[in-house]
């Protein structure tokens, strides 16, 4: 008999041994909330999990979360380069390497004898994970760096997808897409119960409940449905801590994320009868505050906080790396920009023009 929906995702989680987690681009916390509870969920069935974000490291304000160590920024050792060499002839007395920026060299000394070209072979490893979750990632594009720099791992190994937004193109093996579910985390709720409410712990059912506080504001505005209510009441029943993520997500600001965010008050702008707001954060913002990115997260939070009645709110700023990046977000999505050879002021005007005219 075939095997269900549900099934096959916990079939796809008890075969593999080193999962990886992808953190859609743009995802927000609440992509990264999710991923870390399925981190733990893996963890639970003896697995060794990792999480990549493109978006960088895991947000300040959910630093509280058990099993942030897994969010890495970029996808690193992803494959060995091997080296066979043939010894039945000779044995091997010493080995000796010297590098440089552009090479590296091997040296053997044989007991006896010498080896051929032929006794010696070259292969790649395979993959180090054996089975890929996409989180809040509508398309294997919306992984970022970890698709565009590796896209044959991401054909050769097996995806399951998991989302909750109607954009999702289904190009996983297994796609999980939850339409009625305001947030990717209470899709991953759903999902974990169903396949055995025995998966989830405190821990857990507080990474799924932080993500879907983070998504709808503490359960604000249309997307909330009972269906959302009652999911965020069964994830208190089986221990989430409300306190806690209410606490980190929105009573905690430290005095260099609140400086910035004065700075960033200073020069806040609005469109369209303040549908669309925005600000600019220079460089000298962030030395002067004592802040650094990290710390755009919560500003972002006291952005929307502060401005009930827009729609589109978005922060430009001058990054460490002298690019103008800029964060957008709506009542259903976060999107990142990155402008190359323009001044903060150029960015705003194209960002700005291309906003209105999306949102008019």
């Amino acid at each position: 008999m075939a095997l269900t929906h549900t099934q096959q995702v916990l079939e796809a989680f008890k075969r593999c041994e080193r999962p990886l987690l992808v953190v859609g681009a743009g995802s927000g916390p609440d992509g990264y909330a999710t991923a870390i509870g399925l981190a733990l969920v893996f963890e639970k069935l003896g697995k060794k999990p990792e999480i990549v974000a493109h978006d960088g490291v895991l947000p300040k304000n959910l630093s509280f979360l058990p099993g942030g160590r897994l969010v890495k920024p970029r996808l690193e050792k992803l494959r060995r380069f091997r080296i066979d060499l043939d010894t039945t002839k000779t044995a091997i007395e010493e080995i000796s390497y010297h590098r440089t920026d552009a090479s590296l060299g091997i040296e053997l000394a044989p007991v006896s004898g010498f080896w051929e070209p032929h006794d010696v072979k070259t292969s790649a490893s395979s993959y180090r994970f054996d089975l890929i979750v996409t989180v809040a990632a509508a398309d294997l594009d919306a992984c970022g760096a970890p698709y565009r720099e590796n896209p044959d791992f991401f054909y050769r190994v097996p995806v399951v997808n998991l989302d909750h937004a109607s954009a999702n193109e289904r190009y996983g093996a297994v796609n999980h897409v939850d339409l009625t579910a305001c947030a990717v985390a209470e899709a991953a709720a759903e999902l974990v119960v169903q396949m055995d409410a025995g998966l989830m712990d405190s821990d857990v059912a507080t990474a799924f409940l932080a993500g879907m506080v983070a998504k709808t504001k503490s359960f604000k505005g249309p997307t909330v449905t009972p269906k959302t209510l009652e999911a965020a009441a069964r994830l208190l029943t089986l221990g989430a801590r409300r306190d806690e993520i209410v606490g980190s997500l929105y009573r905690t600001r430290s005095v260099a994320t609140l400086r910035l965010w004065g700075r960033a008050l200073a020069r806040l702008k609005a469109a369209d009868g303040k549908k669309l707001v925005w600000t600019l954060i220079g460089r000298q913002d962030f030395l002067h505050a004592g802040a650094d990115e990290e710390d755009l997260p919560d500003v972002i939070e006291e952005l929307i906080a502060s401005c009930p009645e827009a729609r589109v709110a978005a922060v430009l700023y001058e990054s460490r790396d002298q690019s103008v990046r800029a964060v957008v977000r709506s009542d259903t999505t976060e999107q990142r920009h990155r402008f190359t050879d323009k001044t903060i002021v150029q960015a705003e005007g194209e960002l700005v023009s291309a906003l209105e005219q999306k949102h008019s």
